[in-house]
């Protein structure tokens, strides 16, 4: 094999012949035949220690170039041949010419030299070691002879000092030998021994096909070599080298004229003739001057120094392995500048590839890997070495990576394999190929999904049947980016902008949704789908990648899951409530990277959750990648969070771990904070919506100012514009979100998730067919308390998206581990610090009752009716966050309780059908009094304020529209102005009516089901005098004020609120209690009030007659008991002081001493406490059990109501009996 450098020519030292002369006008390429620079220097040592011997000096050993003893003589054909390989065909016997007359001979000008390797592979070590000028002293010295010394000197300066040729020469010497070349027929061992370019000593070579005169070879007016790696036309002619001979040209014309001879039948085609035919073809090459074209038609291209050393050594012109090194050299070293190296060799590996060698014999495959060898060799030293075919930059693998496999000139995988194979050789080789694709990831970061991006994918995923190329990658120092913000992971390193590709980039939204402002959800939705189409092909291939990395060895794993980690720690800054874009990931960059981890995770997820407990909780206390230093914790404040991760635990944490806690953290950073994005453009889309019509009022203005209307025009498009963009960006979003593979998949790690937090909490080995106990260990474990919040929010959020949008992708399967996650912290709510995280394990619950298609009861409805884990703690659990939501801590804790009060009503709706429930509220309002109360006064409170709230505003309303409709005279700024309150008045009357309807519906299930529970001391007097308010407020002398136009937009039905309220009191009516709390109310009751409520149910049929019957019997009780009472204020007359509650003014029944000691009935306090739980005379903290007895002063006010009431029926007897007397 045989290696170039650019260094002086050295003549040929031929023993058959003169020295042959230079041609007056040398072609570009040159004619100057082989020289060894060691055989050269080899020479030169043995001449020396000849003259040394004669001396009795020391001789030196040409191999080390260090003193040795004397040796054998070696005078002989050996000191040619080392000089110069051409002589090596010289018999042994031969007489040894005298070197020194070819030295001393004119030298030629600056050329190529070609240089062996098999004799450069061991460098004399003092070269290795020597200045430039020691080098030239010491070759000097050495052959006594100036003239070659000042040629060595001339070799060595020509582009490096020696010490660095030979370092080069022994690398390439090591990287192209092959470990086996196939020798050609005929060739004895002998003469393989003795020569490094083996020439065939068997049969005549076949003569070559003639040429047709139109072929003959003509002078090439350039270069010939130009046109290497231009594919040709079939059976175009091709004009010959410039530097063939004129004899040459006479032999070839004569050749042309002779008849081509007879093909022999059935003969067996030779290695050479084999070779010649083959590597031709690949080539595009050929040692002989006549010929023209190949086999196939493609014109050749001739190489004449190859041809000549041919020739000097009597072989025949046939390419062949032995001369394919030197030729293949000598082709690719005269491509001209202008023009790749690998624009030539890669075509000619892809024909190599594509020749059919099923039936050749072993020879001739070998023939074709050292033809393949060699090819892929030139490459690599095109991509590293560039100065070995004198070219001052190397290669770039960039153009041919984007060219497909298929193209002649494009990178294929059989190419990546041969070459990976040489990565071991050096270092320089895997750097080259990483070099190019990180020039590729730049070019990629540029473009769009809208651009030609498959190029790019489908060169990465060429590198990806290859471990050693992603290791490569791996190692690249673009790899990973020492910035720390999400953009610059995005767009500096090298998988960034390969996983920035999407369709939410917004250039590529307005090309799927063109004029989104006329667009509906069901017009969009064909975009949508082809949207989702190519996304998911593209995500397909992204998991294709980085699970080549994770897979490629353990250390490009490291530093993959290192880049997973470095996106997702640059963005947390996403979830700020202002993102600024240009320090944060795009939503596609996000959106694909949590995909690609949900995949990785799919192994894992199986449906028995049997690799849960691979989940290590201590991940976070060995040096994790996910970093949560600044993120809110589910029940630790910073400081105790601190401490907890301070101290380490020992081991790593496994691939399984790595993966779960990287897909955790990718959904809160990407997923979910691009869900909240959508949410954002909801809101933006209706201001500009509305910003953009009162802007289109304004044009009136200045429709008669043309430069005015001018601005106005540019204003109103610019914010024109914003809009569609958000309109098409907000279907692009929607359409990847409602990608139900992709949920799945989602889903499908959520519920592992929901699990995993489970089992923690527990400290058990829950899993969906398990029990869990509850409620939870009263302190939370601290592992469970110092997780990050999103590990349960995300959860949350994502399970919300499904039940809401795409409940069809829920199995069957899925909801038990979501029901027992939010009854557990619902009834355990002090695991969770978070107010609005608590709240949304309600909203998940209701979400999950929404009706769909034949799920009347929505995706968790069934489960939550017959489940025997919800029948137990639902119920309880719903009402303590009831009861939790009066006081969040938070600043809108007062507007907030009423959403998610709204929502408990719906889940208990939802489920109330089950007789299982009742009993729960029947065992509640008797084992836990209290907690019962409790529930049940704010369920009170909350009626009254919302249907106060809601009824007081439809005067107002009313009025508002009357004047709207009717004032003619109001100027448009007042105009306005009402506009403006009349819709603020509208609102909240829509939301409180709402409210105030699911209130009063569930007062009807619960006094249904429970009636004692609705009429005990501490709750029947409010129950009464609120029931009594609203009544008269429905149907008393102010009911017309109610009237509003079109009521059923605000939710209004009042006929069908007044007989909810009928219904409270008919299902309360059997208690005593009820009945005279009803009729004690001094402020509300009023029998005409009930009278008028019975007329209007009659007159619209609201009730039935046994309804209206019972509804008459109630109100005679009513009137009685009224009489009743009344009648014992006058027995009582002035109550005593003592006896009087100081904060109601009525008398004490079961008088209490609080902690303040002061003295109040026992009913007023308690409901005082329910509302504000501190002592209302000093306002320190108290509760029931605060409040002691006063027995003795019970005894008082008992013995003196009974004297007073005695003192009543004496007086009344003695009286009815004195007027009858006198009667």
């Amino acid at each position: 094999m045989i290696w170039r450098l650019r260094v002086q020519r050295l003549p040929n030292l031929n023993s058959r012949g003169p020295v042959r002369q230079r041609p007056a006008n040398p072609p570009s390429i040159g004619e100057s035949q082989p020289c060894n620079i060691a055989g050269l220097a080899r020479y030169g040592l043995h001449t020396y220690n000849r003259r040394r011997k004669a001396s009795n000096s020391p001789a030196m050993d040409p191999n080390e170039g260090t003193q040795a003893p004397d040796g054998p003589d070696v005078k002989k054909m050996n000191d040619v041949r080392d000089v110069c390989p051409s002589s090596s065909h010289l018999p042994p016997s031969a007489p040894t010419p005298d070197p020194q007359p070819a030295f001393r001979s004119a030298l030629a000008p600056s050329s190529d030299v070609w240089l062996s390797p098999t004799s450069l592979r061991q460098p004399p070590s003092s070269f290795r070691h020597l200045s430039r000028s020691t080098h030239t002293r010491r070759m000097g010295y050495l052959c006594r002879e100036p003239h070659v010394a000042s040629t060595i000197d001339k070799l060595i300066t020509s582009r490096h000092t020696m010490a660095m040729t030979v370092i080069r020469l022994r690398r390439l010497a090591k990287l192209g030998s092959s470990t086996r070349s196939p020798k050609p027929e005929g060739e004895s061992s002998a003469d393989a021994e003795t020569s490094n370019s083996a020439t065939s000593e068997g049969k005549a070579p076949k003569a070559p096909a003639n040429p047709t005169p139109s072929s003959t070879p003509k002078p090439a007016a350039s270069n010939p070599f130009s046109q290497l790696g231009v594919k040709s036309e079939s059976g175009a002619s091709s004009p010959a080298a410039s530097n063939i001979t004129e004899s040459n040209k006479r032999f070839a014309s004569d050749r042309a004229t002779a008849p081509a001879p007879a093909k022999k039948a059935n003969v067996e085609e030779s290695l050479d003739d084999f070779s010649d035919r083959t590597l031709s073809h690949i080539f595009r090459i050929t040692v002989d001057p006549e010929r023209v074209v190949d086999t196939h038609g493609h014109k050749l291209t001739f190489l004449p120094e190859a041809s000549q050393e041919l020739q000097e050594n009597g072989s025949p012109l046939k390419l062949t392995t032995s001369i394919l090194d030197s030729a293949l050299l000598e082709a690719v070293t005269a491509i001209p500048a202008d023009k790749p190296l690998l624009g030539y060799l890669l075509p000619s590996f892809k024909r190599i590839t594509r020749t059919n060698i099923v039936k050749e014999t072993a020879e001739k495959r070998e023939a074709l890997e050292e033809a393949k060898r060699l090819c892929v060799s030139n490459a690599l030293f095109a991509l590293t070495i560039p100065d070995l075919f004198g070219r001052s930059r190397p290669e770039s693998l960039v153009t041919y990576l984007l060219k497909g496999h298929e193209q002649d000139d494009g990178v294929c995988l059989d190419f990546l394999r041969e070459a990976v194979k040489r990565f071991p050789e050096d270092e320089q080789f895997p750097a080259a190929f990483a070099t190019a694709m990180h020039t590729l990831s730049i070019k990629l970061s540029a473009l769009s999904m809208e651009d030609d991006y498959k190029p790019y994918i489908s060169a990465l995923m060429s590198y990806t049947k290859f471990p050693p190329l992603l290791s490569a990658l791996a190692q690249h120092p673009n790899f990973m980016t020492a910035q720390k913000l999400g953009s610059h992971v995005e767009k500096e390193t090298i998988l960034g902008p390969f996983f920035r590709i999407s369709p939410l980039q917004p250039e590529v939204t307005m090309t799927y949704f063109p004029n989104p402002r006329g667009l509906d959800r069901t017009r969009a939705a064909p975009s949508q789908d082809a949207l989702r189409a190519i996304l998911r092909v593209h995500q397909d291939e992204l998991f294709t990648i980085a699970n080549a990395f994770i897979r490629a060895d353990t250390d490009t794993r490291s530093r993959v899951l290192d880049w997973f980690a470095s996106a997702i720690n640059g963005n947390h800054k996403r979830r700020a409530l202002q993102v600024d874009p240009k320090e944060v990931s795009s939503d596609g960059f996000m959106m694909n990277l949590t995909v690609v981890l949900d995949r990785f995770c799919s192994p894992f997820m199986d449906t028995t959750f049997s690799k849960v407990d691979r989940i290590e909780v201590e991940y976070f206390r060995r040096s994790p990648r996910v970093d949560i230093k600044e993120e809110t914790k589910l029940n630790a404040d910073q400081s105790a969070s601190d401490a907890f991760y301070a101290t380490q635990s020992q081991g790593n944490s496994n691939f399984i771990s790595e993966v779960f806690f990287l897909t955790l953290a990718a959904h809160h950073y990407g997923s979910e904070a691009t869900n909240s994005k959508l949410k954002g453009l909801e809101r933006d889309i209706k201001w500009y919506e509305k910003h953009l019509a009162a802007m289109e009022a304004e044009r009136i203005k200045v429709q008669n100012q043309p430069q005015q209307l001018a601005m106005f025009e540019l204003t109103l498009k610019r914010h024109t514009t914003v809009l569609e963009k958000a309109i098409a960006m907000k279907f692009a979003i929607e359409g990847i979100f409602l990608d139900e593979k992709m949920q799945e998949l989602s889903l499908r790690f959520m519920r592992y998730v929901a699990v995993w937090l489970l089992r923690l909490a527990s400290q058990s080995s829950y899993t969906p067919d398990k029990d869990l106990q509850l409620p939870l260990p009263a302190q939370a474990p601290e592992a469970f308390a110092c997780l990050p919040e999103y590990a349960l929010q995300d959860v949350v959020d994502n399970f919300k998206f499904v039940y809401r949008y795409l409940p069809q992708i829920m199995p069957s399967a899925v909801g038990s581990e979501m029901i027992a996650l939010c009854i557990a912290f619902l009834r355990s709510s002090e695991y969770i610090k978070n107010p609005y995280l608590k709240s949304s394990l309600v909203t998940l619950l209701f979400s999950g009752t929404w009706p769909f298609m034949h799920f009347k009861k929505g995706v968790l409805g069934d489960q939550l009716y017959g489940s025997k884990f919800a029948n137990d703690n639902l119920l309880h659990a719903l009402m303590k966050f009831y009861i939790e939501a009066e006081s969040t801590g938070v600043n809108t804790q007062f507007y907030d309780k009423f959403n998610i009060r709204y929502e408990i009503f719906q889940v208990i709706k939802c489920v109330w059908g089950n007789d299982i429930y009742k009993q729960q509220l029947t065992r509640e309002s008797k084992v836990n009094r209290q907690f019962f109360v409790q529930f049940v006064n704010l369920l009170l409170n909350d009626a009254t304020y919302v249907l106060d709230e809601a009824l007081t505003k439809f005067p107002k309303i009313h009025t508002l529209q009357q004047e709207l409709e009717f004032g003619n005279t109001l100027s448009t700024q007042d105009r306005e102005k009402k506009q403006e309150e009349l819709s603020t008045l509208e609102s909240q009357a829509g939301s409180y009516m709402q409210l105030a309807n699911e209130t009063l519906a569930m007062m009807k299930l619960f006094t249904s089901a429970l009636t004692s529970a609705f009429t005990m001391p501490e709750i029947v007097q409010r129950l009464a005098s609120m029931l009594n308010y609203n009544l008269e407020t429905l149907a008393g002398p102010k009911m017309g004020q109610l009237k509003v136009n079109n009521p059923t937009k605000y939710h209004f039905q009042p006929r069908v609120l007044l007989s909810d309220f009928i219904d409270i009191y008919l299902n309360l009516g059997s208690s005593q209690a009820f009945i005279d709390a009803v009729a004690s109310d001094g402020r509300s009751y009023k029998p005409e009030v009930f009278d008028k409520a019975s007329y209007i149910l009659s007159k619209r049929s609201m009730k039935e007659a046994g309804e209206l019957e019972q509804l008459d019997t109630l109100k005679a009780k009513f009137l009685e008991s009224k009489q009743i009472a009344d009648q014992a204020e006058l027995d009582l007359g002035d109550i005593p002081a003592e006896f009087e509650d100081p904060i109601m003014g009525d008398l004490m029944k079961d008088p209490v001493i609080l902690p303040s000691k002061h003295i109040v009935d026992r009913g007023t306090i308690v409901q005082h406490l329910l509302s504000d739980p501190k002592d209302p005379f000093t306002r320190q903290p108290m509760t029931v059990d605060d409040a002691i007895p006063h027995t003795e002063l019970k005894e008082k006010i008992q013995k003196w109501r009974e004297e007073k009431i005695a003192a009543a029926k004496a007086r009344a007897a003695g009286g009815d009996a004195m007027d009858t007397t006198e009667g």
